[in-house]
């Protein structure tokens, strides 16, 4: 195997977490955590396999009430293989410090390879190699290779190897008081004894069916059963000479009832792994598999920043992969790779669609299906709160319905307390955003014209619905929303939550608004009728050219407000909070520990005006200003920047990208400590512990955007990829590939003030056209253009 390594020497404890969530592997349909298979879940270890989409539903008691959850499953461990000498204690790196473990994530053939050396006493030790895949192009396979080797001396080897259904969801610490057992009824055997292992189970309320089946090889050595309750187990004995190899390979299927065209998703698994073919096989064409998305996804930067781009988009592919866009399921926050936010859909699809957008946009068009499916639930949601339209909840996971807790813990004070973040309306300009963006970067005029334009213009309809004119201000006031800051959720004092005239809120608001207009415009005559019939629309399209025009955006000294009232909050003591607790990125929990709210100062969780400099291009955004009324220069924009610049804690992963995407825009000597700060945030665990928990999707896939959209100044509108670079010293020479409109394989360059464009020979394909700010270059199929950028 060659290619590209990401690497962990020694064996810490401590780094364990953060290890397991970074080494995990994946197809999109499921992935496993990079935890050893001799280790059980303890504090140190936490194995998980996750299949995307596959949730259920319990019911716990906390603080007295009863709260409901819905999380993502952590489904049957099939990694369990552990050893020990005959008669001996079984070898763990915890109970035999071990005199070498490396690991090594081969990112290009999509291979987790560990390595460890087991002291055995009287100069033995005992070399155990491990290669472990989940196969990119069987999405229903796995397999683990052990090479199992003596050194200095012969060593008699008892193995064990388990599918393992007692597992539950117990990997947040925040979450211990809740209940985590999901799996119920499981059942285990072989097939024939000694020969394909199984286990079946089902979740306790969802009812989703799992079948799980292992085939187990290792020289012809016998294998016999030791089946346990909720535990399928195998044992075999092996004699290993002196630098004597044996090798031990376990294929795995795992198919749920939610797999289509099966009924049996037990008999579908026994199946397919008996028809299996060997692990060389495999891994020959899963790497293959590999190489084809590789090259779907080029993206070349030189030195760190590319190794670590190169690992964001590893673990981006392997959550949302070609797989993806044959199931149901969304965006989860946390990927593939762990129990955090409960294997949620958020807005992070914001960061990630964008990206996917011009590589897969078949993988784009299947999430946007999963928000599809879910309109008639936005709708109810709406109709919940008063209102016409479609209201998409701020979380989301297997129906569609709000799955925002009531209450969540402070860690730091070991309270509960009331969680108002299901008032962040916001998601759905998101979705709006994500299907408009998709349309024009792959043209698809299909989807626009049918799902998209019903989501679009019912979430245009909940916002024209949502806007009470205010005679006072005479303009349109959005009332009781939470903003993408999180950490305002009311107003010092008040007895409700929500906040008034959040400014990314109604800027975003008006943007849905006016793009349901064009397209309103833009529609066949035909199709048009049939939407009005089929959503009831009727003369309300002119209130929403009103509304898209007079929505109240609050201003204070001269700066865009975060909300209404923003300007008369308290400003924070900043120098003297850091002296005291050093890290103070969660902010809104030392607060409360203090018996204090962030409700009170100016104090921001992370990017929420500027996340409007994010979404839309200069021009863009002074356009939409205009729209509403207000000028925004570039010294009210430079003003901004700067006001919320110095009030935020940056308590999330997406605060450091956004911040650097704005300033490699508008300031580009500040701009390098965000991008590494959103470069390293997983890496470094910069948020004190919670990659260990699963990584950050939404911040790696933008860190890749920030190569492909922000530095490039790259639009997709109207037909032409516009251009418009800026030169960031640090990253200043990169290449990449993207997927336009049917054109595969367009190349875009830049290195020393040199634009090049490749267009890859395509009979019957049109010519590009890349504007740029100065001049329009066509280039046709098989051409290749340079281009002199202006200094």
């Amino acid at each position: 195997m060659t290619g590209l390594l990401w690497e962990y020497d020694g064996y810490d404890p401590a780094e364990e977490r953060l290890r397991e969530s970074l080494c995990t592997v994946g197809n999109g349909r499921f992935a496993t955590r990079g935890a050893l298979p001799e280790c059980a879940a303890d504090a140190v270890h936490y194995p998980g396999t996750y299949a995307a989409g596959c949730y259920n539903r319990l019911t716990s008691e906390v603080a007295g009430r009863p709260v409901e959850n819905e999380d993502m499953v952590n489904l049957p461990n099939w990694l369990p293989l552990r050893f020990r000498p005959a008669a001996g204690d079984w070898l763990t790196p915890d109970t035999v410090p071990p005199a070498e473990h490396h690991l090594a994530l081969h990112l290009d053939p999509g291979v987790l390879e560990r390595r460890t050396r087991y002291p055995l006493g009287d100069g033995v030790t005992l070399l155990v190699r491990q290669l472990r895949l989940v196969h990119m192009a069987d999405p229903c396979l796995a397999a683990l290779r052990t090479d199992l080797t003596a050194e200095g001396g012969t060593v008699e080897l008892d193995v064990e190897t388990a599918l393992d259904g007692g597992v539950s969801n117990s990997g947040v610490a925040r979450y211990q008081d809740l209940d985590g057992r999901h799996l119920a009824h499981v059942e285990t055997g072989s097939d024939p004894p000694g020969g394909t292992m199984w286990l079946r189970c089902r979740t306790r309320t969802s009812g989703i069916v799992v079948g799980v089946a292992a085939r187990l090889s290792a020289g012809g050595a016998p294998v016999t059963d030791a089946h346990e309750a909720r535990r399928a187990v195998q044992h075999l004995r092996l004699s290993l000479a002196p630098g004597r190899t044996v090798t031990v390979d376990k294929t795995v299927a795992l198919h749920t009832s939610h797999d289509p065209a099966l009924s049996d998703p037990l008999r579908a698994a026994v199946d397919r792994v008996a028809s299996a073919p060997g692990f060389d096989d495999l891994l020959a064409s899963h790497a293959t598999a590999w190489e084809q998305l590789w090259r779907r996804a080029e993206l070349d930067v030189p030195g760190d920043p590319g190794r670590i781009l190169r690992l964001h988009r590893f673990h981006v592919l392997q959550t949302l992969s070609p797989h993806t866009a044959d199931i149901d399921v969304g965006v989860p926050a946390r990927g593939l790779h762990g129990e955090a936010y409960r294997g949620h859909v958020f807005w992070d699809e914001l960061f990630v669609l964008p990206y996917l957008n011009l590589h897969l946009p078949e993988v784009s068009r299947a999430l946007l299906h999963y928000r599809y499916r879910r309109l008639d639930a936005a709708r109810h949601a709406a109709r919940e709160a008063g209102l016409r339209g479609a209201l998409y909840p701020w979380q989301s996971g297997s129906d569609g319905r709000e799955e925002t807790q009531r209450m969540h813990l402070n860690p730091r004070s070991g309270r509960w307390v009331p969680d108002h973040t299901r008032l962040q309306r916001h998601v759905g300009s998101a979705v709006a955003y994500n299907v408009w963006q998709y349309c024009e970067a792959s043209g698809d005029t299909g989807f626009l014209h049918t799902e998209g334009a019903e989501m679009l213009l019912l979430i245009a309809r909940f916002w024209a619905d949502s806007a009470v004119y205010d005679e006072h201000l005479g303009r349109h006031r959005i009332r009781g929303v939470v903003g993408p800051d999180e950490y305002h959720d009311a107003y010092p004092d008040a007895d409700r939550p929500g906040l008034d005239d959040n400014a990314y809120t109604n800027v975003t608001a008006a943007w849905v608004l006016a793009r349901a207009l064009d397209l309103l415009r833009l529609l066949p005559e035909p199709r048009r009728r049939e939407l009005a019939e089929q959503i009831g629309l009727d003369d309300e399209t002119a209130r929403w050219e009103e509304v898209s025009r007079t929505l109240h955006v609050p201003f204070h000294d001269g700066v865009i407000s975060q909300f209404e009232g923003y300007g008369d909050l308290a400003e924070l003591d900043w120098h003297g909070y850091r002296a005291r607790y050093g890290d103070i990125r969660r902010l809104d929990r030392i607060l409360e520990a203090e018996g204090d709210t962030v409700n009170r100062y100016k104090a921001s969780k992370q990017a929420d005006v500027l996340m409007l400099g994010y979404l839309f291009a200069p021009d863009e955004l002074r356009s939409l200003f205009t729209r509403l009324g207000h000028r925004l220069d570039d010294d009210t924009w430079s003003a901004t920047v700067d006001h919320y610049l110095h009030r935020t804690s940056h308590g999330s992963t997406l605060s450091g990208l956004v911040h650097g995407w704005i300033l490699a825009r508008a300031r580009r000597t500040d701009a390098w400590g965000f991008v590494q700060e959103a470069l390293r945030g997983d890496i470094a665990d910069v948020q004190g512990g919670t990659t260990g928990e699963g990584i950050h999707l939404g911040a790696m896939a933008g860190t890749l955007d920030l190569v492909q959209r922000c530095l490039t100044g790259l639009e997709t509108r109207d037909g032409k990829l516009w251009l418009d670079p800026v030169h960031l010293p640090e990253l200043s020479s990169y290449g990449f590939s993207l997927r336009y409109r049917g054109n595969w394989g367009v190349a875009l360059r830049l290195r020393s003030g040199l634009l090049e464009a490749t267009m890859p020979p395509c009979s019957g394909r049109a010519p590009i056209d890349f504007r740029l700010p100065d001049r329009v270059v066509r280039v046709g199929p098989g051409e290749r253009v340079r281009m002199r950028l202006p200094d």
